[in-house]
């Protein structure tokens, strides 16, 4: 009896920690928002309740067990209605549940409400990559699982955040109101990052949103958490949050490679610089259902090893790639010259023998 009631006075000790509730993994993330705060305060308001419920009935119950064992002597008394007793059950539990509504509708508003964003992001879900655009800064990118990942696949010792690390992280600001758009481009996605309180679906043909303001620098990481297809494991999400003079830094940064990404678009390209530009392209995006080696999956995935597409009218296969077919999805988010590089790749690796394709080539096809 001693050792369960120092047990007992344990858990006690530890559940009333605060410290102790938030660091535990099986809690909810308290995040870095002031949303995901409120959730996680919400979230703990509740589980109190719960808790005090459980202790009052079940003690209760045990109570009841215990005083008026038969051993005892103790008889049942015998009534079919009390009014009283049936007022006192079915008011209780009404306010109990009116008390947990008004703070929690006033968390439910605070999260689909949003009066005035100081910035937007536009957020395309693809399989299986993420696609960022910033409409006022008139920059984008791709972001795909990080090539340490992939390449770890089959391997016995894993990389510090395996599958959870990306090429290009979505970065935003601090102390800003972020309003996100989320939409997706072939199937049903959701954008889900714990630490910003945001899990919303990108739907095909529709834009969802939600808003964030983060309170903390940091990197804090998610993923897509809606069954997707074959690689729906492998699309995370990792966001940095920066102080607005390193976001404006990284903006000046992105606009500089997105200007002269667009000037290599009107270059001619030599056949080594598209095929070293296009095997990091292929092994990012395409590698995943062709695999690595081009071999294809048989029956599901197409080979890129003797094709028909890859050695045949450079046309036809500009037009598979940036417009997509039955189940290939289209690539036309990338450059001219990304596009370029990955479709000379395909046509002149894997002992193929196709011709080379220039960026003004892919222009032309669009």
């Amino acid at each position: 009896m001693k050792s369960l009631l120092t047990f007992i006075g344990a858990v006690g000790a530890l559940l009333s920690s605060k410290s102790a509730l938030a660091d535990y993994a099986l809690n909810m993330t308290k995040g870095i928002t002031s949303i995901s705060q409120d959730i996680y305060s919400l979230h703990m308001l509740i589980f109190w309740v719960c808790v005090v419920i459980g202790i009052v009935v079940f003690g209760a119950i045990f109570y009841s067990i215990v005083k008026f064992r038969k051993s005892k002597g103790a008889k049942a008394s015998h009534f079919h209605e009390s009014i009283t007793i049936e007022m006192i059950w079915t008011g209780i539990p009404i306010l109990i549940l009116i008390a947990m509504a008004i703070p929690a509708s006033k968390v439910l508003i605070d999260i689909e409400v949003l009066e005035k964003a100081d910035m937007t992001v536009k957020i395309t879900g693809h399989q299986w990559k993420w696609q960022y655009e910033y409409p006022e800064e008139e920059i984008g990118f791709i972001s795909n699982l990080a090539q340490s990942s992939k390449d770890a696949i089959r391997a016995v010792e894993k990389p510090e955040n395996y599958l959870l690390e990306v090429d290009n992280p979505l970065v935003l600001p601090v102390d800003t109101k972020i309003r996100f758009l989320i939409t997706s481009a072939d199937v049903i996605h959701n954008w889900w990052v714990p630490a910003l309180a945001v899990k919303q679906d990108g739907n095909p043909g529709f834009i969802n949103d939600a808003w964030a303001e983060i309170t903390e620098e940091g990197t804090y990481r998610g993923q897509c958490a809606e069954l997707c297809g074959k690689d729906h494991g492998f699309m995370p999400i990792v966001v940095e949050a920066v102080s607005k003079e390193a976001y404006a830094a990284w903006v000046a940064d992105q606009k500089a490679e997105e200007e002269a990404a667009a000037a290599s678009a009107t270059m001619a390209w030599s056949e080594e610089d598209l095929m070293a530009k296009g095997e990091a392209i292929y092994n990012a995006n395409c590698a995943g259902c062709h695999q690595k080696d081009g071999s294809g999956i048989p029956g599901v995935f197409p080979a890129m090893t003797g094709s028909e597409i890859t050695n045949g009218s450079a046309a036809e296969h500009l037009d598979i790639v940036i417009n997509g077919k039955a189940g290939m999805p289209s690539f036309k988010m990338l450059g001219d010259s990304d596009l370029a590089a990955v479709i000379t790749y395909e046509r002149r690796a894997f002992g193929n023998s196709g011709s080379v394709v220039q960026p003004s080539d892919v222009t032309s096809a669009r």
